[in-house]
């Protein structure tokens, strides 16, 4: 017997039409991936694993039908079939019926538009193709750079406060500062664009103006650079040999920006979450300690940036997870859900060290082209931010954290920090010299008591910041120091 589809049946599908109490009829018999049902968007998956397996019935926004896809192996096989399931939602019936329409909350999200994230075969080679080439042009040692220096700059607005919120003051805006030099346009960043890109994927009354506001930004840019190309990321877009329009090449780069901001500001905030608050991070880890970029690969499997993706939609009738899924049924990427699946997790609180094989930059032909961007914002910013502040603490209990969730993203509201006040201090990095990420970055907790100052100098040591810088004005200020306070100091003689 084969399950029914969560679709409610059209005029001329009354053979189809499901019994009375099946999901496909609507709120009554599934469960809403939006609004105050949904403020816990992982118990909610939860429950749908129990009651329907890997693949669950569920309704968006509008309370639109959908599948929403949970198990790990179930995404894989999606993702990776591109004959059965399509990223062009014109298959998708909520589309071809109205019920999601350009005036649904997510509409930026998932209606088509001119890129490689929307189309298949031929013309996703040519449009991804010239993603994939310009991204080849970035130079990574001058993105690192960009990152240090605006590091720099983001932790002297409040390192003589002894306090921040880190969210706000932080991670919401280092991956805009450094996408916004990459993509050619460091004039448009500012506060208004932070903001805009964080709520243009959440489903709110305002994302459509948000979106229509960074659209604009982006268009403003594709002029200029047709005009005048210069060695950015926009220029290269629009050199390619694949002769993008200009719709193409803006609807290129608000995928890049804002898949690259969301993910990484989420990232980041994670990140430093679990380096203020997790004792696998902060304690002794099977004989060693964990890196910053082990943190990072941790919290993609535990808190990935991008808890899911609107949509995958079936081109043909056929099979996923035991479930009959019809020509037109949508489907949703469940990065999250995936993750924790206990088929490939049966202790979620096991450390992932090593293991790349999380879903949080999708996969198949639509894996993130950008993820390495993030990771380097991430591992690059964590560690400057340390570097400058290596007393900072948490200034709130853990249980006063507070997120916003949406089907899409779950992000940190605030992460309040306090630290010993330090003078604002001038990017150290020589041009032409810029420090490789250090893969051996520790911290240890007061818990852990004092031990051995480690004996094995990193290979790679940055360039050593002013001394007066280190014993400033605020220097009396500091609590005693620990053992990671006194490796520094060690390291930076």
């Amino acid at each position: 017997m084969t399950t029914p589809s969560p679709y409610r049946p059209g005029p001329d599908d009354t053979a189809l039409a499901p019994p009375p109490g099946c999901p496909a009829h609507g709120p009554a018999g599934t469960r809403r991936l939006y609004g105050p049902e949904a403020e816990d968007l992982a118990a909610v998956y939860e429950k749908l694993r129990a009651e329907h397996g890997p693949v669950a019935p569920a309704l968006l926004h509008n309370d639109v039908p959908v599948w929403v896809v949970l198990g790990h192996g179930e995404n894989l096989q999606m993702v990776r079939n591109s004959s059965h399931f399509t990223r062009d939602s014109r298959h998708w019936r909520a589309v071809q019926d109205g019920s999601a329409g350009p005036d649904h909350p997510l509409a930026p999200v998932f209606t088509w538009q001119p890129m490689c994230s929307f189309v298949e075969g031929a013309e996703h080679r040519r449009l991804r193709g010239a993603v994939t080439a310009a991204m080849a042009t970035i130079d990574h040692r001058g993105v690192r750079r960009h990152i240090n220096r605006f590091s720099q700059r983001l932790v002297n607005r409040f390192c003589e406060d002894g306090q921040a919120d880190l969210v706000g003051r932080f991670a919401e805006h280092l991956p805009m500062m450094v996408m916004c030099q990459v993509l050619g346009m460091p004039e448009e960043y500012d506060e208004r664009m932070v903001q805009a890109a964080r709520d243009m994927i959440q489903g709110t009354e305002t994302a459509i103006a948000s979106n229509e506001y960074v659209m604009a930004a982006l268009m403003r840019l594709v002029t200029r650079r047709r005009e005048r190309p210069e060695e950015d990321f926009a220029s290269a877009l629009i050199t390619h040999e694949s002769r993008l329009s200009d719709d193409e090449v803006a609807q290129h780069l608000r995928l890049v920006l804002i898949a690259a901001y969301e993910a990484t500001a989420n990232l980041i905030a994670n990140v430093l979450r679990m380096v203020l608050t997790d004792p696998r991070f902060r304690a002794q880890l099977s004989g060693g300690q964990m890196t910053v970029p082990e943190a990072v690969e941790q919290s993609l499997w535990d808190e990935p940036p991008f808890s899911a993706m609107v949509g995958y939609f079936a081109t043909q009738d056929t099979e996923l997870g035991d479930r009959h899924i019809r020509a037109g049924d949508g489907l949703i990427l469940g990065i999250a859900p995936g993750n924790v699946d206990p088929a490939v997790r049966p202790d979620p609180a096991a450390p992932m060290q090593g293991n790349r094989a999380h879903l949080a930059f999708s996969g198949g032909a639509h894996e993130c082209p950008g993820q390495d961007i993030g990771r380097a914002i991430a591992d690059t910013g964590v560690d400057a931010l340390f570097m400058r502040l290596p007393d900072v603490e948490l200034a709130v209990d853990q249980d006063q954290l507070r997120w916003r969730s949406s089907i899409l993203s779950r992000h940190l509201v605030e992460l309040p920090v306090r630290f010993a006040p330090r003078p604002p201090q001038e990017p150290s990095v020589r041009p032409g010299r810029v420090p490789a990420p250090r893969r051996d970055w520790q911290v240890s907790s007061a818990a852990a008591g004092p031990g051995p100052v480690p004996e094995r100098v990193p290979d790679a040591v940055p360039e050593p910041a002013p001394a007066s810088a280190a014993r400033g004005r605020h220097a009396q200020s500091e609590p005693r120091a620990g053992v990671w306070q006194r490796f520094l100091r060690w390291w930076r003689r």
